[in-house]
């Protein structure tokens, strides 16, 4: 039986890198895409192929794709994986960072996707598996940009899976909650950057460090990059996978608390989780 074709997007890093790797011992055939080409170097012994990738460059998203499509005729996996957190007020965060951050989490994911699914039509099936995070449910202040992709990200992916269910492709929602990867040290500094003085410095100090405990072994609400690399190969390979996997030490649970209480109770119990966090 020939082997599976998979595609991964931010593969340089964090949940992107793991899941080539992991994906590569299930048996597929595996294409890890990211703008540091020299950062995914350590996954060719996997006997995966690493390819440079924007996801805010049409040229370089609709050669990438069509490199793999003419090696294999199709993609039968995207994994679409790159994004980062842009965090800052509302008020003070520029308007070409925000749009920056949609061209990233939203536009890049978008058209990675229409990219795939002629091809994956044709064949009568396909896998789409979209990494939000429980920040697609949940929401932090000073993280209105980050959450509002991520947000967006979650209803496109429920249109699309009825949307494209009739011709054999499945949409899947991967939601983290915090890995440890750089990710939250380094949104966590961006957002001091932005606004760790002025009127916002209170608030900016605490998310912060709050962000930073997702960060690295060991920390509160730190899960292994492999964990969620993992649930994303089930994803691919289950018969009829789930809609959802959130995964991640707090999501279910962070996610629970988010459906059962009222939008001010969570605002409060959510806040002074993150002070606790703050120290």
């Amino acid at each position: 039986m020939a082997s599976r074709i998979a595609m991964v997007t931010g593969a340089s890093t964090g949940i992107g890198f793991d899941t080539a790797i992991a994906l590569s011992a299930a048996g597929f055939t595996v294409y890890a895409g990211a703008r540091r080409v020299e950062k995914m170097e350590p996954l060719k012994p996997h006997g995966i192929t690493v390819m440079s990738l924007d996801v805010t460059s049409e040229e370089s998203m609709a050669s990438a794709v069509a490199l793999v499509e003419a090696a294999h005729g199709h993609i039968d996996v995207l994994v679409n994986n790159a994004g980062y957190g842009s965090y800052g007020s509302f008020e003070e965060v520029p308007l070409a960072e925000g749009r920056r951050q949609f061209d990233v989490n939203v536009m890049g994911l978008a058209r990675m996707t229409q990219l795939v699914i002629p091809g994956m039509r044709a064949a009568g099936s396909g896998r789409i598996i979209n990494v939000t995070s429980i920040g697609g449910k949940i929401y932090e202040p000073l993280g209105a940009w980050y959450h509002g992709t991520k947000f967006a990200v979650e209803g496109m992916s429920d249109a699309l899976r009825l949307e494209l269910k009739p011709h054999g492709i499945d949409v899947v929602i991967i939601e983290p909650s915090g890995t440890n990867s750089e990710w939250g040290t380094i949104a966590g500094e961006s957002l001091l950057a932005t606004s760790g003085d002025g009127p916002y410095q209170q608030q900016a100090h605490v998310v912060a460090a709050a962000l930073a405990s997702t960060s690295g072994e060991g920390h509160v609400l730190s899960t292994p990059a492999r964990v969620v690399a993992n649930a994303i190969v089930r994803a691919a390979t289950a018969k009829r996978p789930r809609t959802r996997y959130p995964v991640g030490r707090g999501a279910w649970s962070v996610l629970a608390m988010r459906r059962i209480l009222p939008d001010r109770a969570f605002d409060a119990v959510f806040w002074n989780f993150y002070r606790r966090l703050a120290g």
